[in-house]
């Protein structure tokens, strides 16, 4: 799941969470679905982390150019 893109994540958990809301899925098949979509969202989270350290760094390096 690691290479997953952000993009793609986020859309995935968009289906795990319209799955969830019509409650017809068996429990264990929730929970399992639920799990994913944990994961998911860390995962998410932490890209978004990610992308954000890369904007302060560029904003960083181009303000100390000027």
């Amino acid at each position: 799941m690691a290479e997953i893109t952000l993009e793609e994540a986020m859309k995935r958990l968009d289906e795990i969470v319209k799955i969830l809301e019509k409650n017809e899925e068996p429990l264990e098949q929730s929970i399992k679905l639920f799990q994913e979509g944990m994961d998911l969202s860390k995962l998410c989270n932490d890209k978004l982390t990610h992308f954000e350290k890369q904007v302060v760094e560029i904003i960083g390096s181009k303000e100390s150019q000027e």
